[in-house]
C-alpha cells in the first residue's frame, strides 16, 4: 500500500522529537505500527490542514512536506474533532518541501469548511489573507480570519449577533 500526503516538521525538517529528516531519504521503523502519541510509525495526513493539529504553525516556523508512505499503514480518524485520513506508516519518504506559495495555492483550492481549519492552524501575512479573501468571502471565513489571524476575540460573537454579556 502507498499513500501520498503531508507531514509537518519543525524548521529544518526536525520532527517533534528532534530527529532530522532529509529530502529523498526513505525512513523505516520497526515494530507494530500504531497511530498516536504512544504509537509507532511515521505520521502523516492526506489533508495539509490536519497536520497543524500536531504543530504550532501559528507561532513557530514549520516546514510542510509532501510525503509518500508505504509498507504497513494504519489509518486513524477522529470523528469527534473532525480529523480524517490520518495515518501511521512503516516507511516514509520526504518527496518535497513546499514553498510558501505552494501552501497558499493549496489553501486557495479548499472549500470553506477545510479553509477554516487551515486558517485556524497557520499564521498568514496580510497579503496572504487578502488573497484568500478575494476568493473566499463567506462571513464565517472572515470570522475565522478575524479570530485566528487578527486575534479579534469577539469575531464569532459579532458574526452570530451575540452581545458580550
Amino acid at each position: 500500500m502507498e499513500i501520498i500526503g503531508y507531514k509537518c516538521f519543525n524548521k529544518d525538517l526536525l520532527n517533534r522529537y528532534g530527529k532530522k529528516f532529509r529530502l529523498g531519504k526513505i525512513y523505516i521503523t520497526e515494530g507494530s505500527i500504531k497511530f498516536g502519541n504512544s504509537g509507532n510509525g511515521f505520521h502523516l495526513c492526506k489533508n495539509m490542514e490536519d497536520t497543524f493539529r500536531y504543530f504550532d504553525a501559528m507561532n513557530e516556523n514549520v516546514d510542510i512536506c509532501k510525503v509518500r508512505a508505504s509498507g504497513v499503514i494504519v489509518e486513524y480518524s477522529d470523528d469527534y474533532y473532525g480529523y480524517y485520513d490520518m495515518y501511521a506508516a512503516e516507511k516514509l519518504e520526504i518527496l518535497h518541501v513546499l514553498s510558501r506559495r505552494e501552501i497558499i495555492e493549496y489553501a486557495l483550492s479548499l472549500n470553506d469548511e477545510r479553509l477554516k481549519r487551515f486558517l485556524s492552524g497557520i499564521k498568514l501575512t496580510d497579503k496572504e489573507i487578502e488573497e484568500i479573501l478575494s476568493l473566499h468571502s463567506a462571513s464565517d471565513v472572515r470570522a475565522t480570519i478575524d479570530y485566528y489571524q487578527k486575534k479579534k476575540k469577539d469575531a464569532y460573537r459579532r458574526l452570530y449577533g451575540r452581545n458580550s454579556d
